[in-house]
């Protein structure tokens, strides 16, 4: 023991310099001191308060779904490869469907029993189990899923049950402190710390023919499975999220789709079963480089504009570049996705755009997304930029139409137009901006092209507006 308590003097001498103090035999704590172990209390009695808070309106989620027809199947087969079949039986009974178990958290928001999860908790279930923080048990039923923001609302029936208080999650900042309580690997109630590392996170599960709503808070907040549909949890018990996804398991990565996100979704899901979202109909090119070859300093550049949609209606055009929608800034499709999402069906918004340099506003009116885009993804005949090629021409011959264009009637393959993806039977509508009634206006308009790229035509094919840019060295020169 003494060599211990020379240790302490010595290491505290040491520490001395630089204004640090330990406390050695009998002295007492200095005021400086003092004040650091009650900030510590402090921090400490906030993270507690906030458990305190939260934690009895986070609900544990056992969602139970019979095994699949397949796997039905290879228990059969199993069962009467198994010694348990026995080998003299006449008539062995068949197995029971196993049950495969999902393992979520959920929050209370309102004190009738409403509460919100994640779709993929309970996706499927045949059975959905809810259990309380005081141990309280109820089965839960479906009240509406919205799989495009992974959001679901479940109802208990039960009463006064505590809740929890949405924040503005657009006032959530990077590196403020936040919390999550879910139920990882079984284990109830799990409490834990991190700071938000970054927000408007996106293109993590979307695909073309399922497009996500994607406007994720990034945390660090040791967060596994069995914590999706809990809650994401600021300094004052306020939840700014629900936790969605994991990136690895233990490597600091994980997502929650943020309160606003849920304040839009939600809500709807409660009322009528169903969130509808409102939709243009627009397909963009990536945000750092216009289908032209010029670059994007701001802004989603459209590419194609689907048939009949509320843009096919509008003034919008393929090469437009959309900066901004009803006078929030526009960088990526995902913003505005999120910025539609805030929008009503049938409400009309207006996009500023760019066009060949100049600024204008469109307005939109805004339409109900289609509940499968499939058919929609693979109509996009247009490519939007081909590579330089040797070829001394476009590869184009087009005849009149009559009216609003001209037809083209054959393609070269491997001409410029060919690798542009246009095809015989496309409706050719404009050059360089210019609108075309005439084959031979047309055909003189492709030869008087002059530019650091080829023309931009402007066609319609099956009601779908697109854009095609012709290889610039194309240009029939005979």
């Amino acid at each position: 023991m003494p060599n211990f308590r020379a240790a302490i003097i010595l290491i505290s001498s040491l520490l001395a310099p630089a204004g640090l103090t330990l406390l050695a035999q009998d002295a007492s704590p200095s005021p400086a001191a003092l004040a650091g172990n009650d900030i510590l209390h402090q921090l400490d009695d906030a993270c507690t308060a906030v458990y305190q808070k939260v934690a009895p309106a986070v609900v544990i989620i056992y969602a139970d779904k019979k095994a699949s027809a397949d796997d039905q199947d290879q228990n059969f087969e199993d069962y009467f490869h198994s010694p348990e079949s026995g080998s003299g039986d006449a008539s062995p009974r068949m197995p029971e469907r196993p049950t495969i178990r999902n393992e979520g958290s959920g929050f209370i928001v309102r004190p009738d029993g409403y509460i919100y999860t994640n779709c993929h908790v309970i996706e499927d279930a045949d059975r959905i189990e809810v259990k309380l923080h005081d141990k309280r048990h109820f089965l839960a039923k479906v009240i509406g899923m919205d799989e495009r923001t992974d959001i679901a609302v479940i109802k208990i029936d039960a009463s006064a049950l505590p809740t929890v208080t949405l924040v503005d999650s657009d006032s959530v900042r990077i590196g403020q402190m936040c919390f999550a309580i879910g139920i990882p690997y079984d284990l109830d109630y799990s409490f834990c710390r991190g700071i938000v590392s970054a927000k408007g996170r996106g293109n993590l599960t979307s695909t073309a023919t399922k497009p996500m709503y994607e406007d994720y808070i990034q945390t660090d907040a040791f967060i596994n499975p069995g914590n999706s549909g809990g809650p994401l949890i600021d300094i004052d018990g306020r939840v700014m999220g629900m936790t969605a996804l994991v990136n690895g398991i233990g490597r600091g990565l994980a997502f929650a789709i943020p309160s606003n996100m849920l304040n839009a979704v939600g809500p709807q899901l409660i009322a009528t079963g169903h969130a509808p979202h409102p939709w243009l109909g627009v397909t963009v090119a990536n945000n750092d480089e216009a289908p032209s070859g010029e670059i994007v300093d701001e802004g989603i550049c459209v590419e194609t504009i689907e048939a009949n949609a509320p843009a096919f209606k509008s003034d919008l055009r393929p090469q437009d570049t959309i900066t901004k929608i009803d006078g929030t800034p526009i960088l990526t499709f995902h913003a505005l996705q999120n910025e539609l999402l805030r929008k009503k069906i049938g409400e009309t918004v207006v996009l500023t755009v760019i066009r060949s340099g100049k600024t204008i506003e469109i307005p939109v009116v805004t339409e109900e997304m289609p509940a499968d885009l499939t058919e929609v993804a693979e109509s996009h005949p247009f490519k939007a930029k081909v590579h330089p090629s040797d070829d001394t021409s476009y590869g184009l011959t087009v005849r009149d139409k009559g009216d609003g264009g001209v037809l083209v009637s054959d393609v070269v393959p491997d001409s410029p137009a060919g690798r542009a993806g246009i095809k015989p039977g496309d409706l050719l509508t404009a050059v360089d901006e210019q609108a075309v009634t005439d084959p031979g206006v047309c055909l003189q308009m492709l030869a008087a092209h002059r530019g650091a790229h080829g023309p931009i035509l402007f066609i319609t094919r099956g009601g779908h507006k697109g854009s095609a840019v012709l290889d610039a060295d194309g240009a029939d020169k005979q």
